[in-house]
């Protein structure tokens, strides 16, 4: 696959690592700031374009790869679709579920595949208790929490962007912490009902949330929590534990540190003491998760078939996000409805 690169910055020098690792050719590329594009283009053997169009129409593309703030997502798939380039989207996959709907539409009209970033589901951890839970090792569930206690430094938020409602769409639960809320999805499913209490600029002077709290309730009957938070110094691995009827398992940053499970006669459980975590380094995160998903994209696009991360997942864990924001700030439980897409 020829792989086309929109936005340079950090996240995408992990991509472009993962896509190196799997063969697959970063050909152009493009970035707000030609400096830096062109330093990452030298870097990666890929050539630089100007603009995000000229890279859409580029003949050596295949694939676009969006690595840009959330605020410019609806604009780029739609040059994908102009030109027939599948689209990859960082997460959160918008900033509001009327864009995310958008996005799918355009995707869906152009017969073009949308995916979007969650490369956690790729975990050897997540593999694992997918497998388990569909085998019932865990028992019926009861309760699935996810932890994500983290700190940035003030520096982090210089940039007016950063936790910015109108660009980043909020804080530490959009921006850090929705990969473990796929992941609640992911492993548990859907959520009928959140409650929600957030601080905006508890620690940092930004105008979003930097710590949230959330309760629910879970399709299933089971309940949980979501504790996000990007002032908790140092900041600590984040946590996603599951409690059924036979047992428990924790997963602490990406690798399963706790398997306590009545009776279990199955696969022995990858379980691990040391894990990578961006709880106080964002890019203190594994590569192998990042290959699984973006080789599973590439070869999706070429069977002309929906990707695991398809943009029907991206919506569902923005939907959650906004059900929380909306409690937050209307102070009442609000109700998740299954999307009609």
């Amino acid at each position: 696959m020829r792989v086309g690169i929109i936005g340079t910055g950090a996240i995408a020098g992990k991509h472009a690592q993962a896509y190196r690792n799997i063969g697959y050719q970063i050909t152009v590329c493009t970035n707000r700031t030609a400096e830096s594009g062109k330093k990452f283009a030298a870097e990666y053997g890929a050539e630089f374009v100007a603009t995000p169009q000229e890279l859409c129409a580029h003949p050596q593309v295949d694939m676009v790869d969006v690595c840009t703030f959330p605020a410019y997502r609806l604009e780029a798939v739609e040059l994908c679709a102009r030109h027939r380039k599948h689209v990859l989207v960082q997460k959160p996959m918008a900033i509001d579920l009327d864009t995310a709907a958008r996005m799918m539409q355009v995707a869906r009209q152009a017969g073009i595949q949308l995916g979007v970033v969650s490369q956690h589901r790729y975990d050897d951890s997540t593999l694992f208790l997918k497998q388990a839970l569909a085998e019932g090792r865990l028992g019926r569930i009861l309760q699935a929490d996810a932890y994500v206690k983290w700190y940035r430094s003030a520096e982090y938020y210089a940039r007016p962007v950063k936790g910015s409602w109108d660009v980043e769409g909020g804080g530490a639960l959009i921006n850090q912490a929705i990969h473990q809320v796929d992941l609640l999805l992911y492993l548990i499913g859907a959520v009928d009902e959140v409650f929600g209490y957030w601080q905006l600029g508890a620690l940092h002077r930004i105008p979003s949330e930097d710590c949230v709290n959330a309760l629910l309730r879970y399709a299933s009957g089971a309940t949980g929590v979501i504790q996000a938070a990007t002032a908790l110094w140092p900041g600590y691995s984040e946590r996603i534990e599951i409690h059924g009827t036979r047992g428990s398992a924790i997963v602490t940053g990406d690798k399963l540190t706790t398997w306590d499970v009545q009776g279990d006669s199955g696969e022995a459980p990858p379980l691990a003491t040391e894990s990578k975590s961006g709880a106080s380094e964002p890019m203190a995160i594994a590569l192998a998760p990042f290959e699984r998903q973006l080789r599973n994209f590439g070869e999706s696009c070429l069977a002309g078939k929906e990707p695991e991360c398809a943009g029907l997942d991206g919506y569902r864990a923005l939907q959650l996000v906004r059900g929380v924001y909306t409690s937050c700030r209307e102070g009442r439980p609000v109700k998740l409805e299954t999307p009609a897409l």
